[in-house]
């Protein structure tokens, strides 16, 4: 009997075209689900009989409470090598394997400006016009050059993020809790003095940190009220980081002039969620990671993870 493998969330049904499975075709059966499982019920229900997982990013959890409902499970592949959403103590008592592949940052910069860009010109709201018959040009685009990029963040996506808007000819300064001048420097963006500045002096504020206690809705209703009225403000890290009451209030309202966003509470985002249909609001369904070369890279990797640990030699392991 070969090992059962389950693809969880391939919405695209990509993962078995992306990468080469053949190697494994002997011992192991791959199962690629197409359709998010909402709770955990359904989700041990569907791999009752699976040995391996393989599950994009952080989008699906590995509570204690699951592993222990499954009893066959052996190994656990998931993209990337930062996962906060599985319990390593439970995979690690139930002797389950967890391992992880590597993540470009390309991606996410990209889709960070194309958001940004999007809203900054209202290319959604005009090319729909257009293919409408409606209005010729009804908007009036927000200028970068000469213009304050404010970033939450200076690492490995913020920096590049960064690059790009000094291309453009931006002021770009930075903040987080440990930023230093002389980072800072390196990449060529001021230090601003505090988060209060950040926020109140930039035309666009972009998100690029990691979710933590000290981060977690570090931007609430006082934060957002900060804004010039005509800022934006871009979030492709999580969700969680931004009060999203707040943020919603604030785009009812007109008090920033829009916001891009990739990232949700819930995801997938449920039916009738008041951010599907929210003013002023560009939104995109987490593609932040969503390339073809990020996908190469996952299915491949996961291929040689599963190859390395049916012969005994795990590679690339979690945490």
């Amino acid at each position: 009997m070969p090992l059962r493998c389950a693809v969880l969330d391939d919405f695209q049904n990509v993962a078995t075209g992306l990468a080469d499975w053949s190697p494994l075709a002997d011992e192991v059966e791959v199962v690629v689900h197409d359709t998010h499982f909402a709770d955990e019920d359904a989700l041990a229900a569907a791999l009752a009989d699976v040995d391996i997982v393989v599950t994009l990013r952080e989008r699906v959890a590995f509570p204690g409470s699951l592993i222990a409902r499954l009893p066959r499970l052996k190994l656990i592949v998931a993209s990337g090598m930062r996962n906060t959403v599985i319990d390593y103590a439970a995979t690690e008592a139930h002797g389950v394997t967890v391992c992880g592949t590597a993540s470009s940052s390309t991606p996410p910069v990209e889709l960070t400006w194309a958001l940004l860009l999007g809203l900054a010109r209202g290319i959604v709201e005009e090319s729909n016009a257009l293919r409408g018959d409606g209005p010729w040009q009804s908007t009036v685009g927000a200028d970068l050059h000469g213009r304050r990029l404010g970033l939450l963040g200076l690492g490995k996506i913020g920096s590049r993020v960064a690059q790009v808007g000094l291309a453009f000819g931006m002021n770009v300064s930075a903040w987080s809790q440990n930023l230093t001048k002389e980072r800072a420097d390196e990449v060529g963006a001021d230090l601003a003095p505090s988060l209060h500045d950040l926020l109140a002096t930039s035309d666009f504020v972009s998100i690029h940190l990691a979710l933590g206690d000290r981060t977690r809705g570090l931007l609430g209703p006082a934060e957002l009220a900060l804004f010039k009225p005509t800022a934006y403000l871009i979030n492709t890290s999580r969700a969680a980081i931004v009060d999203q009451d707040a943020l919603l209030a604030a785009l009812h309202e007109g008090r920033i002039a829009g916001a891009g966003v990739d990232v949700f509470d819930t995801e997938p985002l449920p039916a009738g969620h008041p951010m599907r249909t929210a003013p002023r609001l560009l939104a995109t369904p987490h593609l932040g990671y969503v390339s073809r070369a990020n996908y190469e890279t996952y299915y491949g990797q996961a291929v040689e993870n599963i190859q390395a640990f049916l012969a005994g030699s795990p590679v690339r392991q979690l945490p």
